[in-house]
């Protein structure tokens, strides 16, 4: 439906009106009610006339998003507008489940294409498999449609119908299926067991609800099959973090009632809170390995923050993400909500692991000699801002160039998709291991691989630079070139391991689900196989909580 601009103005006569009031709510707070009110007034009325003599037609909702967006960004990457399209994908951050058919879908080939089905939910039992390509849903064409338009047609009420056209690989007809959307709840703990005779494993992917609650189970479980439990490894790796509250569950799992775990501080002082546990914990005295890496933020950090504060863990991995805001979020009508960093948290030690500088939303790496000192329960030091450091800091290589292009570029995915079709079958995860790295090498060819090394990236700009100044010639540049191209040949030779690896996660994924990918990944895990050597070597696990060596 077209609205006419008079009917628009009138309806900006009204923003003005709620606009001002809420300036006058806000006066009593901060006390810049004159300036709040007049830019109001001035933003209200460029948009008017924006909308109003724009040389084209403009789309007023898309207009004001625009602003919206620009005005949230120059704060900080988590203080968004969610509007009433986004609530679902915010419900399943939040609660780790939404209405939909319950599938990772993500564009390839300009295709929306089933990455990975969930267990039990409506695409799993309706037998959409990884590397389905959707051709239309409810008749309509997909091709070219971003992601979030494809999610928008499959989310729904759950017990309506939606019905995909697919085409498959290995079949010469397109399929034609119908789904019943239902509610979809994703396993926040999807893989727990035992890596070792006597050493425990527990993964968290996300902080949703029962958080807390499911790392407990888990844990009793391995109590119940190891009543000797030499130590258990609790996984935050690639864990974005989630809800507060469930930091603070997680945590209660292996620390006493009634212990800080966590602190939140703010512009509006009546928010402030401490917070801590409430409940006798599962086993405050086994020992604990903590794995952190680069992804793991917000309510990681809190865990592994206080599991290092208080000396009762040791974390292995890498420098973690660094976010140490907490956001609430706000409902401002018609179904959209704001979410707004509202506080910064404190672990135990009063220190906070926020990093303070962005660039393009990531934060930037904050040197030793910019962050303060603290000191942990027993007296070792440790650091504020810029994420939390690991004692035992490792790097697994995760972010070699080949890797990152192997996976992002979906080279691992559609060689699995096509592997399966010649493999259809894998009776069991303990026992299966990929033996056709030859094969592999071949499809990387007849796919023309390439990827850009970091040498690559700075040779190009020192031809641009050398055009310029004149001082090296392209006969210069060839001997580096050479040794570049010869370099990238072996590197997928050296890389053989890692890749095997990801070939393997993938593979067990298609039969066992998220559960098979972490299963079989901790066959190969350096990180998983120095926790192990900790809790051998009990002597070194003590030395390490008290002076951190």
């Amino acid at each position: 439906m077209k609205i006419s601009k008079s009917r628009t103005f009138k309806l900006l006569t009204v923003v003005v009106v709620l606009f001002t009031t809420v300036a006058t709510t806000v006066v009593n707070t901060n006390g810049n009610y004159f300036e709040i009110a007049k830019n109001i007034e001035i933003f209200t009325n460029l948009y008017k006339e924006v909308n109003t003599y724009y040389v084209d037609e403009l789309d007023p909702a898309k207009l004001m998003r625009t602003g919206v967006d620009a005005m949230l960004e120059s704060l900080d990457p988590y203080t968004n507008y969610i509007s009433e399209g986004q609530i679902e994908g915010y419900r399943f951050m939040v609660e780790g489940r939404y209405n939909g058919i319950g599938a990772d879908i993500r564009i390839i080939d300009d295709l929306p294409t089933v990455m990975a089905p969930y267990k039990d939910a409506p695409a799993d039992k309706a037998g959409l498999k990884a590397g389905d390509q959707i051709l239309k849903i409810d008749g309509k064409d997909t091709k070219g449609k971003n992601a979030k338009d494809v999610h928008t047609f499959l989310k729904g009420y759950p017990g309506t119908e939606v019905a995909l056209t697919i085409n498959r690989p290995g079949e010469k007809k397109n399929l034609e299926i119908t789904l019943v959307r239902d509610e979809v709840s994703v396993a926040n703990v999807p893989y727990s067991g035992m890596v070792s005779e006597d050493v425990g494993y527990v993964a968290l992917t996300t902080f949703t609800r029962e958080a807390g609650r499911n790392v407990g189970n888990a844990l009793k479980d391995l109590k119940v099959e190891q009543p000797n439990l030499k130590g258990v490894i609790l996984d935050l790796r690639s864990n974005g973090g989630g809800l507060l509250s469930e930091a603070v569950n997680v945590s209660n799992v292996f620390i006493q009632k009634n212990e800080l775990v966590v602190s939140t501080k703010g512009k509006v002082q009546e928010w402030n809170r401490n917070f801590k546990t409430l409940n006798i914990p599962i086993d405050e005295k086994v020992p604990v390995v903590v794995l952190i890496n680069k992804n793991s933020a917000s309510a990681s950090e809190i865990v592994s923050g206080v599991i290092q504060d208080l000396d009762r863990g040791v974390l292995i991995g890498q420098l973690s993400y660094g976010k140490g805001l907490v956001q609430n979020t706000k409902d401002i009508g018609y179904n959209a909500k704001v979410k707004i960093t509202t506080a910064k948290y404190y672990v135990p030690s009063g220190r906070c692991i926020q990093s303070v500088e962005y660039h393009e939303g990531e934060p930037v790496h904050v040197s030793d000699d910019k962050r303060t000192p603290f000191k942990t329960r027993n007296g070792r030091t440790v650091l504020d801002g810029g994420g939390v450091r690991p004692d035992i800091v490792l790097d697994p290589n995760s972010e070699s160039d080949i890797l990152q292009t192997l996976n992002e570029k979906n080279f691992i995915f559609n060689y699995v998709t096509q592997w399966m079709l010649e493999n259809p079958e894998v009776a069991e995860i303990e026992g299966f291991n990929f033996n056709q790295w030859d094969g592999f090498v071949q499809f990387l060819e007849n796919k023309k691989f390439n990827y850009d090394t970091e040498s690559e990236k700075l040779l190009e700009q020192l031809k641009e630079q050398s055009k310029e100044d004149g001082y090296i010639t392209e006969v210069d540049m060839s001997g580096l070139e050479n040794k570049i191209i010869q370099a990238k040949k072996e590197d997928l030779y050296k890389n053989k391991d890692a890749i095997i690896n990801l070939i393997e996660k993938e593979i067990a994924s298609r039969h066992f689900y998220e559960k098979g990918r972490i299963q079989i990944g901790l066959r190969n895990d350096k990180e998983i196989e120095e926790a192990v050597k900790l809790f051998n070597d009990p002597a070194k696990y003590e030395r390490i909580l008290k002076n951190g060596k």
